[in-house]
């Protein structure tokens, strides 16, 4: 079942909210050690969730008004806070803390129906591609379970892809959405800027990050975005009004759209692996097939960019406080890009943000003209456990840059994107490709990307985990 077929076998009746929280909660007790998906498990909160949910089902007078997720699992990312439940960051330094307030984005799952079943592991503060930290196994790609998950969502898409949740709350600063998405073989949407709010204590300065659905099916992404989205008291980024909601775009004609594509990285000296050219000449023809007008994408943005954007990854690597005497407890990795952070001046910083802005001006006249661009979502198929964390802080932070040269760009300029689950190459590993529209465009990559579900499913794709 998708989770939309969930939640309508709830209303109806036919499986019970404790049914489907003991199925998944079995499932992540089997198999969670083997993928690690998860660092906290909410079993008892979870059960008593689901029990008072099953109730207010038999209670309700018309139970086609309740929540349009009532009684469905759904996990939160560790790094976004839920009252009273652990909390870390993916991080030592915080191994121990309890959340001390929802997460906007959790209050309205909540509000929503849904069931806590935990929280979905992270790499410390969502600062790598990959999820391999020191609160909790690696995330690991359920189809290949010596390769990585991805990250930083990558517990998130890790636990969807292997049957222990039916969707999953991810954010994605660069990528972080996207790139585990592709790793799993799974949909997944990171929205406009703006148009979900990261309050009410995580800053949205930058605008990089954004929350975001993850999921099996265009239409569970769909709601769950529709679920999610709203601009709340102090953000400072607001999303263009959507036409409706966006899941009536997942049973929406998009009618003939004008594509633009490019296989080339925006990153100097970066190797496409073949595998992920095929995913994306695959779906150039098919998009073609399906009446679309796909064209060769002019070069809009540079490499010139490249050390702005770091120079921003680095500050914001900075906004997570560490306890003064915690420093050794951090990751290599961490230490490194807060030391860069650390030592970019105001100026500095300013003047980073400032060329990324007059590049996206003299970009958008252009991507305005199409309505959606095609990339590779990743430069490679999913990579082996270790391929980043083994390596010092620089060479890491090289492979990572090489690994993921097409998503951080989408997060520099706002605009949403999504990875379509289309093509397994003959290892069987999922490869991903990604679209991206305009600003405010969810509607339109949805109905897309809903077209392309149609045409070649996935749902029916799945891990030999799946039935372990």
């Amino acid at each position: 079942m998708s989770a939309t077929q969930m939640a309508a076998a709830v209303r109806t009746r036919e499986v019970s909210p404790v049914e489907l929280t003991d199925h998944y909660l079995a499932r992540i007790d089997r198999l969670n050690e083997q993928v690690g998906a998860y660092v906290t498990v909410t079993a008892e909160r979870a059960r008593e969730e689901a029990r008072r949910a099953e109730k207010a089902v038999l209670e309700a007078a018309d139970p086609a008004d309740l929540p349009p997720l009532h009684g469905v699992p759904v996990p939160i990312k560790d790094l976004n806070m839920v009252n009273g439940v652990r909390m870390t960051f993916g991080s030592a330094v915080y191994a121990d803390l309890t959340g001390f307030a929802d997460d906007h984005v959790v209050t309205k799952l909540a509000q929503a129906g849904s069931v806590l079943l935990g929280k979905t592991t992270t790499p410390e503060f969502g600062l790598p591609c990959y999820t391999e930290g020191d609160v909790a196994p690696p995330a690991r790609t359920p189809w290949d379970l010596t390769r990585s998950a991805g990250g930083s969502s990558g517990g998130a898409a890790a636990a969807v892809a292997a049957g222990l949740a039916p969707i999953a709350q991810g954010s994605d600063g660069g990528g972080s959405i996207r790139i585990p998405s592709s790793a799993c073989g799974l949909f997944g949407i990171k929205p406009t800027r703006g148009r979900v709010s990261a309050g009410p204590i995580v800053p949205d300065l930058f605008g990089l990050s954004t929350n975001g659905p993850i999921a099996r099916t265009v239409r569970d992404a769909a709601l769950m975005l529709d679920l999610m989205a709203g601009h709340m008291p102090g953000d400072l980024y607001r999303a263009p009004q959507a036409d409706g909601p966006f899941l009536a775009y997942a049973d929406r004609a998009p009618g003939r759209l004008r594509i633009a594509r490019s296989k080339q990285p925006p990153v100097p000296g970066v190797e496409v692996h073949p595998d992920c050219v095929a995913a994306y000449e695959e779906a150039s023809a098919l998009l073609e097939e399906l009446g679309h007008e796909v064209v060769d994408l002019p070069e809009v943005l540079g490499a010139d960019l490249l050390p702005h954007f770091a120079t921003l990854w680095g500050v914001m690597a900075t906004m997570t406080p560490v306890p003064e005497g915690s420093e050794h407890l951090l990751q290599p990795l961490s230490r490194w890009l807060r030391g860069l952070g650390e030592a970019t001046t105001a100026p500095q910083l300013m003047q980073s943000h400032a060329a990324l802005q007059g590049a996206l001006r003299a970009a958008f006249p252009i991507t305005d003209g199409f309505d959606a661009i095609l990339h590779p979502t990743l430069a490679s198929p999913p990579v082996p456990v270790g391929h980043f964390h083994g390596q010092e802080p620089e060479e890491n932070f090289r492979r990572q840059t090489n690994f993921t040269p097409f998503t951080a760009v989408y997060n520099v300029s706002g605009q949403p994107a999504v990875n379509v689950p289309l093509h397994w190459n003959d290892e069987g590993l999922p490869i991903g490709v990604m679209l991206a529209g305009r600003l405010g465009g969810e509607g339109t990559l949805i109905s897309l990307s809903a077209q392309l579900e149609e045409a070649r499913p996935w749902i029916g794709r799945t891990p030999e985990i799946w039935t372990a």
